[in-house]
């Protein structure tokens, strides 16, 4: 630890370039960190980095010094503060305050100043000097005991510039530094200096003759050249330099020992990084973590309280008496909340246990594979028990691990990671430790045995409160009748998986390997030479260069070579069509026939796809390992994928049922448009419907065209999309796009309405609901950024018609699943993917399960125009035809 060393930093620059670094960020209230993240990235590094003894921060304080004063141009060419940022300078100083280190700012004085003022004063006491900016004018206070860290490339990488550094770098000394800028000027700060005279330049000067004003005075001596440029502007070279200069003796009330440091008040820090949403931050200060090394005769972080951090105790339960105790316990308590440690294909490792007035019980497995285990005879009793409620957090995790056990859990009363989701379904995680704290705030141990058990009572706790929360939001149906149901649901699919030829991925992958090596050999030929058609690199000056094909865009690297500029350029030149449908067989074997055969279940000869609850914003499933919500349909080598997708066994067919047009009805609905629901009621195509309206034509004389167009006007309108999008969507001119959507309003002013007045609403309330209540805040509409507030406003429009087409298929599930149930039937649902849902039946059960879907499918919610489900039926998936 270097307590003979003081760090000071210029606020200013550090948030300026942190701003311009990193993308815009915001948290979930709308509120734009970016700046005031790196900001507190950079200062936590250094200090941990270089472990000072003091710390201080400089501001600026106002646009205007007395720097202005002598020249009214000073800084004049910089941009005012965009707007994102100014509000980060207060964040800053609310970080600073938690992480009790001191900050400066004076009227008229920059930050430099403060800073070379700090400095003069700090070596005047013995104390070594580090000053962290991306300012080189700082460059001037360098001395045997002033070192600067410069930053560059945004806040990612230092220079450490001490005398020698500056002298490498510029050829001059720190001293000088006000010399070079006196002549080559600086456009950054608006410094005129003197015309003609470069870096280069500049540095010989001063090298010779030491300072802007012994140039001057031996004027006569100089070359002819530089003779001419300096005569007549003597001034402005002075002038120049006054304005580079540092003050160092700021009259400013300073007393070095409040710099000294001695860590951050971490609840205080903690609060900061809770209501910013800065997780990493948040993980080192509930972890443990120390910001600066501890020393014993410093009496640094001595003073300063630990976080507190939540500890239970527990009971190792392993006696037959003490488990038959606990049986009788949880009985009588009626409510147990439960962790388990284990994996999901391997089983349980250990249970805890928590109810309430108790410490946490804990039941090591001992035999995992065996039934006679006492603990796992214990726990099955709880689990299957319909009078004892469970709460859980990522239960469906813990159906996978007790299906090991062949444990069958009954009375599922709370999920805690899916609650958590129906209040913030934009957070990036649900882990229950990051729950635990944002609604209890609690401080979960990190590891050990008692993280477990802490795990357990945090659940307990969090079942209520967040059902409270959710009932004060009329989300409480949402959860009990559609989500919590889903989480076993989705279980049962997930372990019963679906079954695949695997001999058929094999010849698909046979037969795309040989359709991509013809692709690349017509490719070459085109070319007139061989090259990787997968690196743009060596694309990029086969197309602009030997091909002169017009350069549409640029990266850093070179040539951009992504599929919007291919696009673009596919009717230029034959071999661009061929680079774009070799991509996109590429793609399909890597992606599909092989990745899908590598993931197929060696034991069970099937996939096991997760299906994710807790992800989307909307409330839209999706999958993972594999994503089989992403299987292209748009090409027919990319649809025939689905033959792969077969029953599980002889005498058993796939079914499938999609909605049709759900989320165009569920916008009629929600829109009361006049034409959209007399659409819908009398059984007319919508989109020939919305063509015959937009051009103006009688519906049997739409053509495909036509109706093309006028899909993609319906689905945009959904999506918010503009003039531009359409446009390029349909390849027509921004104009001709601006006229369908306008005609497209006229004929149906009631979704203008709709979109008019649910942006309004969001706009007053802050969030948008499904029609089950689905809430999502929305901060986006806030923001000063239009295109951030532009994507709220899409959102807002967007999120109650695909919320709700979401929540009615969910609902569907779950009527869909108590029926098979309630019928006995052994027919399965094994996907879902979007708006369609997949079964696998036997042939006796065929005419039973399309009754049965149908009816749950159709009357999951009522609307005001009538669901309608397309059935189809075959030997896979692909081969399904309609019934």
């Amino acid at each position: 630890m270097s307590l003979d060393t003081i760090i000071i930093i210029d606020g200013n620059s550090l948030i300026h370039r942190a701003f311009h670094a990193i993308p815009l960020l915001s948290n979930s209230k709308g509120v734009i960190t970016n700046a005031v993240y790196g900001f507190t990235n950079m200062v936590l590094k250094v200090i941990k980095e270089q472990e000072p003894g003091l710390v201080a921060v400089a501001f600026d304080k106002g646009k205007t010094t007395f720097r202005n004063q002598e020249y009214a141009a000073y800084k004049g060419t910089r941009k005012a503060t965009p707007d994102e940022l100014r509000p980060q300078f207060i964040l800053a100083r609310d970080i600073l305050g938690a992480m009790r280190i001191p900050f400066f700012e004076l009227d008229g004085f920059e930050a430099d100043d403060l800073i070379g003022t700090i400095a003069c004063q700090a070596e005047a006491t013995g104390l070594n000097v580090l000053i962290l900016t991306g300012d080189r004018d700082a460059l001037q206070l360098v001395s045997p005991k002033t070192k600067v860290m410069l930053t560059r490339k945004g806040i990612t990488e230092i220079d450490l510039f001490d005398e020698g550094k500056v002298w490498d770098k510029y050829g001059v000394t720190p001293s000088q530094v006000v010399d070079l800028k006196g002549l080559q000027g600086d456009t950054s700060d608006n410094i005129p200096g003197v015309a003609g005279i470069g870096e280069k330049t500049a540095s010989v000067l001063i090298k010779e003759y030491g300072s802007v004003e012994e140039i001057l005075k031996n004027i006569d001596k100089l070359s002819p050249r530089h003779q001419k440029l300096l005569r007549g502007n003597e001034e402005i070279a002075l002038l120049s330099k006054k304005l580079a200069t540092i003050i160092r003796d700021v009259p400013m009330e300073l007393d070095l020992s409040e710099c000294s440091w001695h860590g951050p008040d971490n609840q205080k820090l903690l609060e900061i990084a809770k209501e910013l949403e800065f997780k990493t931050l948040i993980k080192q200060l509930t972890s443990g973590q120390k910001f600066i090394k501890q020393s014993q005769d410093s009496g640094t972080s001595a003073d300063l309280p630990p976080l507190e951090t939540y500890q239970v105790g527990y009971l190792n339960v392993t006696d037959q008496d003490a488990l038959d105790e606990l049986l009788i316990e949880v009985s009588r308590q009626g409510k147990v909340a439960i962790y388990l440690e284990g994996l999901r294909n391997q089983g349980i490792d250990t249970a805890y246990l928590a109810m309430e007035d108790h410490d946490i019980y804990r039941l090591a497995i001992q035999n995992k594979d065996s039934d006679s285990d006492p603990c796992l005879t214990v726990l099955k009793a709880i689990c299957e028990c319909e009078s004892v409620k469970k709460y859980f957090h990522d239960a469906k995790q813990a159906l996978w691990m007790l299906h090991h056990h062949s444990i069958e859990l009954k009375a599922l009363a709370a999920d805690t990671m899916v609650s958590a989701y129906l209040l913030n379904p934009t957070a990036s995680n649900y882990d229950i430790n990051d729950v635990a704290l944002e609604h209890l705030g609690m401080v979960l141990p990190a590891e050990g045995e008692t993280a477990m058990a802490s795990r357990a009572e945090a659940i307990r706790r969090l079942a209520q409160k967040l059902f409270e929360k959710l009932a004060e939001r009329q989300e409480d149906r949402l959860l009990t009748q559609v989500e919590l149901p889903l989480v076993r649901i989705l279980s049962e699919m997930e372990i019963a998986g679906v079954a695949v030829d695997k001999q058929g991925l094999q010849d698909m992958s046979v037969e795309l390997q040989t359709v991509t090596e013809t692709l690349t050999t017509k490719i070459h030929e085109l070319a007139g030479e061989n090259f990787n058609i997968n690196s743009p690199k060596q694309l990029g000056p086969i197309l602009f260069e030997k091909l002169k094909l017009p350069v549409l865009k640029k990266t850093k690297t070179g040539y951009s070579t992504d599929a919007e500029v291919l696009e673009k350029l596919a009717e230029e030149h034959e071999i661009v069509a061929l680079i774009l449908e070799y991509r996109q067989m590429a793609k399909l074997k890597s992606t599909y026939t092989d990745g899908l055969a590598a993931l197929v279940d060696p034991q069970t000869g099937r996939l096991h796809s997760t299906f994710h609850q807790t992800v989307t914003a909307t409330g839209r499933l999706s999958s993972a390992e594999p994503n089989l919500q992403n299987i292209p349909i748009r090409l027919e080598t990319g649809r025939k994928i689905r033959k792969v997708f077969i029953p599980r066994q002889r005498g058993n067919l796939i079914l499938t049922a999609d909605y049709s047009q759900i989320e165009l009805r569920v916008l009629a609905h929600m829109s009361q448009d006049e034409s959209f629901l007399d659409a819908f009621r009398q059984g007319q195509d919508i989109h020939t419907r919305t063509a015959s309206e937009v051009f103006g034509v009688p519906m049997d004389q739409v053509t495909s065209e036509m109706r093309s167009r006028a899909k993609a006007v319906n689905f945009g309108i959904v999506y918010g999309i503009s003039d531009f999008g359409l446009a390029r969507d349909l390849k027509v001119s921004r104009k001709e796009a601006q006229g369908y959507i306008d005609h497209y309003f006229a004929r149906c002013p009631g979704v203008r309405q709709y979109i008019d007045r649910v942006i309004k609403e969001a706009k007053e309330t802050g969030y948008v609901n499904t029609l089950l209540n689905r809430r999502r805040y929305l901060p986006e509409l806030f923001s000063k950024n239009f295109n951030i507030r532009n994507f709220g406003e899409r959102a807002a429009m967007n999120t109650p018609i695909q919320g709700t087409a979401a929540d009615i298929i969910k609902l569907a599930m779950v009527k869909i699943s108590q029926q098979l149930k309630e019928q006995n039937l052994s027919s399965q649902m094994v996907l879902q993917v979007h708006d369609e849902l997949i079964f696998d039946a036997p042939e006796n059960e065929i005419e039973s399960l399309i009754m049965l879907v149908r009816q749950s499918m159709e009357n999951a919610l009522q609307l005001d125009v009538p669901l309608v489900v397309d059935i189809k039926l075959g030997p896979n998936w692909y081969e399904a035809k309609p019934i």
